[in-house]
């Protein structure tokens, strides 16, 4: 099933989610990666207030290529999202709701999204050139001496992602094992 969401995303935007549904997301996003993240989790234990509105906010676990002459950004594919695991259930408890990236998420991160009710979407490792091609707007707003692992807000649309994880608990990755395994006896 396909859905078209708007940042910010509110919990009744996810409840509908599956794993496997194709989502194509609209508005703001912003970048993060693990250097970036243990900053904003300093911030959050210091009491400061994030370089970004948390509330109903996607991030997408990336680290754009230089920007070409002429472009907006330059390829920006999907980096392995477990690197964040360890700052992660932090950010959903005060409002994260997507999070974007490639590969499965750990046991105490799921349970966080559970609780949260946010959704883990993985875009298309490869893809990096396309998923750019979404970007209509990037500008560095923090963290700028992190260089590519500088958090940007991006504006895009029709960002193309597939729901990994739901609101239900399910998991496109162990899914897809058990079928395979299923498949293979």
């Amino acid at each position: 099933m396909e859905h078209y969401l708007n940042t910010p995303i509110k919990t009744t935007d996810l409840q509908n989610l599956k794993i496997g549904d194709k989502i194509y997301l609209s508005g703001t996003i912003y970048t993060g990666r693990d250097a970036a993240h243990k900053r904003l989790i300093a911030l959050l234990e210091e009491g400061k207030t994030l370089p970004f509105p948390i509330k109903g906010a996607a991030i997408y676990y990336v680290g754009p290529a230089p920007t070409p002459p002429g472009k907006v950004i330059g390829s920006a594919g999907p980096t392995t999202s477990y690197r964040m695991d360890s700052f992660t259930p932090k950010l959903l408890d005060v409002g994260l709701k997507i999070m974007i990236g490639k590969g499965p998420r750990n046991e105490e991160v799921r349970k966080s999204m559970l609780k949260n009710k946010a959704v883990y979407l993985v875009a298309i490792g490869g893809a990096a050139v396309v998923m750019s091609r979404t970007i209509k707007k990037a500008e560095v707003i923090a963290y700028d001496d992190l260089g590519t692992e500088a958090i940007h807000k991006l504006e895009v649309e029709n960002f193309p992602c597939i729901v990994a994880n739901d609101l239900q608990g399910n998991d496109i990755f162990e899914q897809g094992v058990k079928k395979f395994k299923q498949k293979n006896r």
